[in-house]
């Protein structure tokens, strides 16, 4: 069982590889469930985008896909950030609403905070899509987007794995039985995806663990105390340093990290705790930043795992757009997202591993990044 589920996370990330790289930024990758592309559909209709924050390049640059291809389209977008204030972005989707908005698009900040202001929108008959974040505790969100988390975890740790020897670049077992130390990084607990992530990741690794080819020097093994509030980098530097301090002169052999910016904070801490730079931990991430794909190319950060998002953006303005017209908007998961209210109706995307052997052709080849910007 636990070669076939690692088996099937690379086999998926070699095909995702494929579509990724069949699209340019902002270029002419069909949303899925189309049949050619989409002639515009809307006559001035008010969509309103609320994102997290501009302090992840992740996030501008999904409001600006979901901004460009609405307007491609002919709807008004109004899109706001909240800076990772909770009260700001309540506001700002309240004045969404007032302002006559017709749908929603949210990346929530916390998914637990807005029942009431989207009570609002569900009285006003106003369509809800959850951007990448499932908004929670609430019948007032009508449809989902987002990535596959559970396999990102997934493969998180598999691209883990194989970056200790654990594993070949065919997701078999070299035989390779370690110990080798690790310690374990999750996301914001106020975020659904990082349990998806987390239990992904950890699925995979448990085995490794009871096994004794992974070892904890800190002990840390529960989500609660491996997570990070906000995804905050800054906060990850100090976890890893406090780590550091805890095991002592035990050498660190990986860090599972569940996203780019943590990896960031963590090879800091590292590097100031005495690792040289071209031997440092294996490092994992998520969302292939520059900054990260920067330091894989380096030798320093070892994967990320990418996530096209501008196929992303081109299903939530697929959804508005069916729901624009009076029709249902595809979904390939009814069963995975419940929101303690209800199970949202879900379309989830592919991801793929990202090395340094694979960059150039997933990131470059598809139009995602320039050479340059690299």
């Amino acid at each position: 069982m636990k070669k076939h589920r690692i088996l099937g996370a690379v086999a998926a990330a070699g095909v995702i590889a494929l579509v990724a790289t069949g699209c340019g930024r902002g270029g002419t990758a069909e949303p899925a469930g189309s049949d050619g592309a989409a002639e515009p559909g809307g006559q001035g209709q008010i969509v309103g985008v609320a994102m997290p924050t501009q302090q992840s390049e992740r996030w501008i640059a999904d409001g600006d896909n979901v901004k460009q291809q609405l307007e491609d389209m002919g709807y008004t977008v109004d899109l706001q950030y909240a800076n990772d204030d909770i009260p700001t972005q309540v506001s700002q989707i309240e004045n969404m609403i007032s302002s006559g908005a017709e749908a929603l698009i949210i990346a929530s900040i916390d998914g637990t905070t807005l029942t009431d202001v989207l009570q609002q929108a569900g009285d006003a008959d106003i369509p809800v899509i959850a951007y990448d974040r499932l908004i929670n505790g609430t019948e007032n969100v009508d449809y989902y987007t987002t990535f596959d988390n559970y396999q990102v975890g997934v493969q998180q740790a598999t691209s883990l794995l194989t970056g200790l020897g654990v594993l070949d670049e065919n997701g078999e077992e070299t035989g390779e039985t370690g110990p080798f130390n690790v310690e374990l990084f999750a996301g914001s607990p106020d975020d659904n995806n990082a349990t998806f992530f987390w239990n992904g990741a950890m699925d995979t690794l448990q085995p490794y663990m009871d096994e004794g080819v992974l070892e904890v020097p800190s002990g840390q093994t529960e989500f609660e105390q491996a997570a990070i509030l906000r995804w905050l980098p800054a906060t990850a530097q100090a976890r890893m340093e406090n780590l550091l301090t805890v095991i002592g002169d035990t050498q660190l052999d990986g860090v599972l990290s569940p996203y780019d910016g943590l990896s960031i904070g963590i090879i800091s801490a590292l590097t100031s705790g005495g690792y040289a730079t071209d031997a440092l931990p294996v490092i994992t991430g998520q969302d292939a930043e520059v900054g990260s794909v920067q330091s894989i190319i380096a030798g320093e950060q070892y994967s990320t795992i990418f996530k096209d998002t501008r196929l992303l953006a081109e299903q939530a303005v697929a959804m508005v757009d069916a729901l624009m017209h009076g029709e249902e908007p595809e979904v390939n998961d009814t069963e995975s997202y419940d929101n303690g209210n209800k199970i949202v109706p879900s379309y989830l995307l592919e991801s793929t591993i990202v090395t340094i052997d694979n960059y150039e052709e997933v990131l470059v080849e598809s139009g995602y990044y320039t050479e340059d910007e690299l």
